[in-house]
């Protein structure tokens, strides 16, 4: 079975938590460490890969953080998925061996062909879809808990 990389679900688990877990403060990259299990070395990769891409904003400051570059509606995980992808499989390209004519006319095609039909599918789920399955299986919420002093 072919899976994602570490890399991708990372980056989406990330994004995620940032867009289910932030209401208008920034969500610090050691609570989405704590929350997701991500290693810091690679979530501080990402996420600053996110932010030159225009999906994160970085916050500077004590208070500091992430948010979201733009609404999670017009964010889709197939625009991560090809945004942390792209540093892979410019990799892979150039370790290519090369491969029988079957593996060039015939299966690299029908290759190509499904990772088209998946990333369209990628295209079509939205971080805020995401979130609403994540309140509808009743995932906690940072949000939610933070504490309001108003009287």
């Amino acid at each position: 079975m072919v899976k994602p990389s570490k890399k991708l679900l990372f980056a989406v688990e990330a994004v995620l938590d940032i867009a289910y877990n932030a209401s208008n403060q920034p969500v610090q990259s050691r609570e989405v460490t704590r929350r997701q299990g991500i290693p810091k070395r690679y979530l501080e990769q990402i996420l600053q890969q996110l932010v030159r891409a225009g999906i994160l904003t970085g916050v500077r400051g004590p208070r500091g953080g992430y948010l979201l570059a733009r609404e999670r509606r017009r964010i889709t995980v197939g625009e991560i998925a090809r945004i942390v992808g792209n540093s892979s499989d410019a990799e892979e390209d150039d370790h290519d061996p090369g491969s029988s004519e079957l593996g060039r006319m015939v299966v690299r095609p029908m290759w190509l062909e499904m990772e088209e039909k998946l990333m369209k599918g990628l295209d079509r789920i939205t971080i805020e879809e995401l979130c609403m399955r994540a309140n509808a299986a009743k995932i906690d919420n940072a949000s939610h808990r933070r504490l309001d002093f108003t009287i």
